[in-house]
């Protein structure tokens, strides 16, 4: 057990975008920023293959590479990038305690929280297999690959609905994969997708399984009625599978301190980046069930760090 108490201005936690922005504002501002990686160094983007739509890169770029020229950024302002996993927080004082792995204590002045949010998955094996090769959580960022080719949408809210018509505009046909015998999107996101020619909706569909070569996604097996006399089983050939059934965000470890929405994602005030706790902030996915993108979370971090400053400069 380490017992020494570290003493650090401005504690980031997530090396996402969000995360990595926050550390290269903080670091200008001479906060000398100390940000923890937690277990997914590089956050959701690490994942990701072609990134085409981050400015500054023309032909675009691997999601890897472009958090590993983001972190490089950081550094090069002298961030201290750690990796390690914050466990345990109190933020009940004035200064905020932070625990990593279980052991080494940090009191910070400030603390960005900028630890994302995680997609929801339906769990089958194959969905891991096909990560990255026709399996995406994100219609916004990767839909632009499947341009006039044929994909599914799994889920029958606002999101399925909302990533449905958009994928409608880019490929020859989607599939939307409905768990129920009915949408429970919107009336106005209904209307929306029932009107689109090339969306087909299978109501009281289950996927079961993916298929495809070593390379890259061809099908997906479903089963109609799952568990009924009328169950049978049929393959739909897709070139992209997209999950819209939600997304996780990563609060656990704050949520005794820091007010949460229902869904359990934080709450800033107004158009701040400040939480209900004074000198803790948010940024990324972490507070944001809306836009989820790299650079939405970049600008994130971009404000919470300016945000940690001002609040420290009034504090002096």
């Amino acid at each position: 057990m380490e017992n020494s108490v570290e003493k650090v201005k401005c504690l980031i936690i997530g090396s996402g975008p969000a995360g990595y922005t926050a550390a290269i504002y903080a670091a200008r501002a001479n906060l000398k920023p100390v940000l923890y990686t937690g277990l997914q160094m590089g956050g959701q983007l690490t994942t990701t293959t072609e990134v085409e739509n981050f400015p500054g890169y023309p032909e675009g770029v691997t999601g890897p590479v472009l958090m590993e020229d983001i972190r490089k950024q950081a550094e090069r302002f002298a961030a201290d990038i750690r990796f390690g996993n914050v466990d345990k927080v109190d933020f009940s004082g004035k200064v905020h305690r932070v625990w990593v792995d279980s052991s080494k204590e940090i009191e910070a002045d400030t603390v960005i929280l900028a630890t994302g949010a995680t997609a929801k998955y339906l769990g089958l094996p194959a969905e891991e297999k096909f990560r990255g090769a026709g399996v995406s959580a994100c219609a916004t960022c990767d839909g632009f690959f499947y341009r006039g080719k044929d994909v599914a949408v799994v889920g029958g809210g606002d999101t399925a609905c909302e990533e449905a018509t958009y994928l409608a505009g880019l490929c020859r046909k989607v599939y939307l994969i409905v768990r129920k015998d009915h949408l429970r999107a919107s009336k106005a996101m209904q209307a929306r997708v029932f009107k689109t020619e090339n969306i087909e909706i299978l109501f009281e569909h289950n996927t079961i399984d993916l298929f495809g070569t070593e390379m890259s996604l061809e099908g997906a097996r479903l089963i109609y009625k799952m568990g009924t006399p009328e169950a049978r089983e049929h393959d739909i050939w897709i070139d992209g599978f997209f999950l819209a059934i939600g997304h996780t965000p990563n609060t656990d470890v704050f949520k005794e301190y820091i007010a949460l929405d229902k869904e359990g994602y934080i709450m800033t005030e107004g158009k701040s980046s400040r939480t209900n706790v004074p000198g803790v902030f948010a940024a990324g996915d972490v507070m944001d069930p809306v836009y989820r993108q790299g650079i939405t979370s970049a600008a994130a971090g971009c404000r919470a760090a300016i945000d940690a400053e001002r609040y420290l400069l009034e504090k002096a």
